[in-house]
């Protein structure tokens, strides 16, 4: 793609920018506490909470893969965007104000207070890799292939100027760097995604596209559904609707309540009530994908198609940038790709520093000095860096689309620690011998999925095309299983103490009464009620 030289110093300045900003924003050079660095200082008000949620999670993973597969089976991707809803509402309402008023600083932590220390390890092991591998590794794999697509930079050196503007602010400044950063880039990354969206509104009507019914004669029958059966599904792809509202709650519980890459902004919250408003104005702002990433990949599919097929889907993206947008606009669209990247890789450098140096380094040695632990998390971020660096230079090999790869590396990885999680946190009687075998029956479980499921040399996949069962119900049935063995091995085995049960659900907590419009139970109503609209328009529409 020809880059002009606008567009090349749009972007230029963008990177400058934010490294400035971050670099500003996370004090500097300036000497920092562990809290400060770790959790901001507990700063961070509901909006930097809710935009940094927001850009952790919409990645360039998202951006790229949306697209692609809003061209190849229209808004049926948006299901997984628009179930995150009733997850944060639920992470608003009970699950981050519990964390805060526990001062948990992460997340294994948690698991230490409620079962015990292996628990703790298992967590913080499976979180450093899930980290390191899902979101660092795989975004910047996705990240260095669209720097060649647009500037045919080799691969190597995409990931590593990106890795290194990132690491900058990221090390020197902690969480509270990552956040205020990761709002801007929530604003850049949205704004980009809206100019594709509105330019290719304008360009329809030259394809004879001037209302909703030539809209449907252009595109694939029922690609604007999301909720779809086996059938519809056969015809225009996707995922079935069962698959999806069976599946997604066992990726969410994982990822929303336990994933310390995205909780840790919740952690470092000033307040309980910016803990409670930060995620559903997460919830809020993850309407907006289906409109301005996947439908865009629909305007792709109606305006290009044959330049699309011709050059494969996964260029929907580049070829939506450099065919919609003018000089200018191409430079602002790119750097908002960049900050999506960047904001992902920054989050979970952050969350890995603070893994190794609260749940590894501090826990094995309670009197090791603050400064020490700060060093520790700067070295660390630094080191998964070149970990995965390393990684993605060899991500992809599983197949398939970028989104459908980092779904079934989550249902590989879910089912056990949701339902220990779920199970603990809502039932008093849930032991640490449960979660313990639970936990080694899950692992058990997603290796055999992840194994059994790599495509061959053909591309065949042993679970899902032999045996017919998709990842969502992959993760639905291994979380089934993982969840009978943790309340048959908690009956088994002798009831927790008190301390352990002190860190379940109380109901009394969150029945008082409701005072103001702005309650979080009314705004937590109000989300999705919108929701229900919203997706009640759309199906009635396809």
């Amino acid at each position: 793609m020809n880059i002009s030289a606008i567009d090349i110093i749009i972007i230029i300045l963008y990177l400058i920018g934010i490294v400035i900003i971050g670099v500003w924003a996370g004090g500097g050079l300036k000497k920092q506490t562990s809290e400060k660095y770790f959790l901001a200082g507990h700063s961070l008000g509901w909006g930097l909470v809710g935009a940094s949620l927001f850009a952790s999670n919409i990645s360039t993973i998202h951006i790229v893969g949306f697209a692609e597969s809003g061209f190849t089976s229209g808004l049926s991707d948006g299901i997984f965007e628009w179930m995150a809803l009733p997850c944060l509402v639920f992470l608003g309402i009970f699950i981050s104000p519990f964390y805060f008023r526990k001062r948990v600083a992460t997340i294994p932590e948690y698991f230490e207070n409620r079962f015990d220390g292996a628990s703790r390890t298992f967590m913080v092991i499976l979180a450093i890799l899930t980290a390191l591998l899902i979101h660092i590794g795989i975004s910047l794999y996705a990240g260095a292939t669209i720097m060649k697509e647009f500037f045919g930079l080799d691969q190597l050196w995409g990931v590593l100027i990106i890795s290194m503007l990132t690491a900058v602010y990221t090390i020197l400044g902690g969480l509270r760097a990552v956040a205020v950063t990761e709002t801007v880039q929530s604003v850049m990354l949205l704004g980009g995604c809206i100019l594709i969206t509105i330019s290719g509104l304008q360009m329809l009507p030259e394809a004879g596209v001037t209302d909703l019914a030539s809209f449907k004669a252009n595109i694939k029958e029922g690609s604007i559904s999301m909720l779809r059966t086996d059938a519809e599904v056969a015809r225009t792809g996707g995922i079935p609707w069962y698959a999806v509202l069976l599946g997604y709650p066992v990726l969410g519980i994982w990822y929303w309540f336990t994933d310390q890459t995205i909780v840790q902004r919740a952690l470092g919250a000033k307040s309980e009530n910016d803990a409670r408003i930060g995620p559903m104005f997460t919830a809020v702002l993850k309407l907006a994908p289906v409109f301005f990433m996947i439908l865009p990949g629909l305007f792709g599919y109606i305006l290009f198609k044959d330049q699309i097929e011709a050059a494969g889907t996964g260029q929907t993206y580049s070829i939506l940038v450099g065919e919609l947008l003018p000089m200018g606009l191409i430079g602002m669209v790119i750097a908002s790709l960049l900050a999506a990247l960047m904001s992902s890789v920054a989050a979970a450098l952050n969350s890995s520093s603070t893994l190794v140096s609260i749940d590894i380094i501090q826990r094995l040695n309670p009197d090791t000095p603050d400064k020490k632990l700060v060093w520790i998390g700067r070295v660390t971020a630094f080191i998964v860096m070149i970990i995965a660096i390393i990684f993605s230079m060899v991500a992809g090999a599983k197949g398939g689309s970028i989104i459908t790869i980092v779904n079934s590396i989550g249902s590989s990885i879910a089912p056990s620690i949701s339902a220990v999680f779920i199970l603990g946190y809502f039932w008093k009687r849930g032991t640490k011998e449960a979660a313990k075998f639970t936990f080694l029956v899950g692992l058990i479980l997603g290796v055999l999925m992840f194994w059994l499921d790599f495509a061959d040399e053909n591309g065949v996949k042993i679970i899902t095309d032999k045996w017919g069962i998709i990842f969502m119900m992959q993760a639905w049935w291994a979380f089934v299983i993982c969840s009978v063995v943790f309340v048959v091995i908690s009956l088994l085995t002798p009831e927790p103490d008190e301390k352990q049960q002190s860190y379940t659900f109380t109901s009394s907590d969150y029945f008082s009464k409701v005072r103001s419009l702005f309650d979080y139970r009314i705004i937590g109503i109000a989300v999705m009620v919108l929701l229900i609209v919203l997706w009640t328009i759309i199906e009635v529409i396809a």
